[in-house]
């Protein structure tokens, strides 16, 4: 009887540390969360242990950008580089454990209905992105049976932009962001942490509507319960020569933010 029981308490033991080694994290947002970077460069960063759920093929490969897939609302990067490389690499070497990802985002989308463009479509609930979103973080799930360890954000020009415009305002911004976060912690848990990824600053248009986007988002993450800000410094990626072009993140910018956000999600996990 006492050996039964240790057998059974060893392969508890056992199937609990094989659930530990492994994690799971959704990216979602806008283009740069789609990734306009460089793959030759990302991909310096490919791990053995990192891997990413392809929606077209219903399978769990090894990470490699061109991440993503297009597949119904959502896109790919096509030939660009993402951060997803970057911090899985990061993340593993930290953790030792097995990194799962899966990017469900669109160029141009809008968190609030106030500023969404022609037919780049929305988190909001009129549109189709979270129900899309969730439905291949689902498919996800069962192919790896590893349940959903946080959720990257990384969206918001689209909103500065309405703001600046005076389609939008930010407490309809703060509401939107607000409600998205409740809606994926109403489907994966109330526990499940959001990491926010600070909206930078784009040529050619006013600071004054990104500026109100970044106070939000810190503003929320001071709010709610498990939602962080996880990176900070894109305000700054012009300074530093990491932008692409007039929006968009080049390579040594989604590096960085891959390899920061990794360690700040390993410190957040380990309280």
């Amino acid at each position: 009887m006492k050996l039964a029981f240790k057998n059974l308490l060893f392969i508890f033991l056992l199937i609990s540390n094989h659930v530990h080694a492994q994690q799971s994290f959704l990216l979602a947002g806008q283009s740069n969360a789609v990734g306009h970077g460089d793959s030759r460069k990302s991909n310096l960063n490919v791990c053995i242990n990192a891997y990413e759920y392809d929606v077209l093929l219903d399978s769990i490969k090894l990470l490699k950008d061109p991440a993503g897939q297009k597949w119904k609302s959502l896109e790919t990067t096509n030939k660009g580089g993402t951060m997803l490389p970057s911090f899985a690499k990061a993340l593993n070497g930290l953790t030792q454990e097995k990194v799962v990802v899966l990017m469900a985002a669109r160029g141009g989308s809008s968190c609030s209905k106030n500023a969404e463009l022609d037919n780049y479509g929305t988190w909001d609930t009129s549109g189709k992105l979270f129900t899309d979103a969730v439905e291949k973080t689902n498919k996800a799930i069962n192919k790896s049976g590893i349940l959903l360890t946080g959720i990257i954000w990384m969206q918001g020009e689209r909103d500065a932009n309405a703001i600046n415009d005076g389609k939008e305002t930010g407490e309809a911004f703060k509401a939107s962001l607000e409600s998205l976060i409740k809606r994926f912690k109403n489907r994966y848990g109330k526990r499940l942490p959001f990491f926010i990824v600070q909206t930078g600053y784009q040529s050619g248009r006013p600071k004054a509507g990104n500026d109100i986007v970044r106070e939000i988002q810190a503003a929320v993450a001071k709010k709610m319960k498990r939602v962080y800000v996880a990176y900070e410094d894109t305000n700054l990626f012009f300074e530093r020569n990491w932008m692409k072009d007039n929006v968009h993140y080049n390579q040594d910018g989604l590096n960085d933010i891959g390899e920061k956000v990794a360690k700040y999600v390993y410190k957040c996990l380990a309280k």
